[in-house]
């Protein structure tokens, strides 16, 4: 026996069959078999992209012991072999136990709706971290809305730009909208408006800062933090820290200040890179201010006096060859 999984956008009822059955692991007996681990191929991208070796070890050593309790989910792609759909880290696992065979469950669906499930699967799960939840929402948005993830980012910005009044009414209330307010409804963790104000802006971050987020080595709250380093030599030897010896988010910030503050330090300008600025402050003034001075001699002859003053605080030329 097999299950069919299809998903059209836009449609609610699609929705609610995703999230309920994209975890197939509490399928009945009638739908588990096993199969030849060798005949499990994986697709062509996961949704999932680090896996904790000591956590994969920990549960080969429990497979070993125990098997594996909770079948993984495939789907037939051709009559020798079988595509992963979910359950990857038990997959491997169970390579590194040594099993010859695996419990699954066969479900008949298309690429797109394995590609769904997997990503849907992979935001179900307990040890997922704010980083990769971001990204894992925008590849399910971009599945089920067909568009890209730049053009995701730009139509939750434009939905919450409306909703605050800042642009006119456009986009909210259409069928992507809906879509889009009905996914997080049932995704349940957070609101669409807190993850495009809170989420979005981990975009953003270093590249060394998202790739400890997406290997879940520190919280994004932490990341956060670092982020605000700039220096990028800096900024990885304080990550190489907080990792190591499992800092507190006190903790970094406070070294995150002392880094700050000693790069304030090191670009004070010298007193004549302020005189310097000064002086191209004052040009730009009477370029600026031209037909003021050519009105008001009071002002140009004050402005006269002063430089003259300035003048005479160097030597002159005649003292220069003595």
């Amino acid at each position: 026996m097999t299950k069919q999984v299809e998903l059209k956008a836009y449609d609610k009822n699609a929705l609610d069959d995703l999230f309920s059955g994209a975890s197939q692991e509490d399928s009945d007996n009638k739908n588990t078999t096993t199969l030849p681990i060798d005949s499990i191929i994986l697709p062509p991208s996961q949704p999932r992209r680090y896996f904790d070796p000591q956590k994969i070890q920990s549960l080969a050593e429990n497979i070993k012991e125990n098997g594996l309790l909770s079948p993984i989910v495939v789907r037939s792609t051709s009559s020798n072999e079988f595509e992963l759909v979910a359950g990857e880290r038990r997959l491997r696992a169970s390579k590194l136990a040594g099993l010859e065979k695996i419990p699954v469950n066969i479900i008949d669906c298309d690429e797109n709706a394995a590609v769904r499930i997997r990503l849907v699967e992979n935001l179900q799960r307990e040890d997922l971290n704010a980083y990769e939840e971001t990204i894992g929402i925008l590849e399910l948005l971009a599945a089920i809305l067909n568009l890209d993830q730049k053009n995701i980012v730009y139509f939750l910005n434009r939905m919450l730009d409306e909703e605050k009044n800042k642009v006119p009414q456009n986009v909210l209330g259409s069928d992507e909208s809906l879509t889009i307010q009905d996914l997080f409804s049932k995704f349940g963790k957070i609101t669409w408006q807190s993850f495009v104000t809170t989420r979005l802006p981990l975009l953003k971050l270093p590249s060394d800062i998202q790739d400890v987020l997406i290997r879940g080595q520190l919280e994004y709250t932490k990341a956060h933090a670092i982020a605000r380093v700039k220096n990028e030599q800096a900024r990885e030897k304080i990550i190489k820290q907080a990792i190591d010896e499992g800092l507190s988010l006190s903790q970094i910030k406070e070294i995150v200040e002392d880094v700050l503050e000693a790069g304030k330090t090191d670009k004070e300008e010298t007193p004549f890179q302020q005189l310097a600025s000064r002086g191209k402050n004052v040009q730009g003034l009477l370029k600026k201010h031209r037909k003021l001075l050519e009105n008001d001699k009071k002002i140009t002859n004050k402005i006269n006096r002063l430089l003259a003053q300035i003048e005479e605080l160097f030597p002159s030329e005649t003292e220069n060859l003595k």
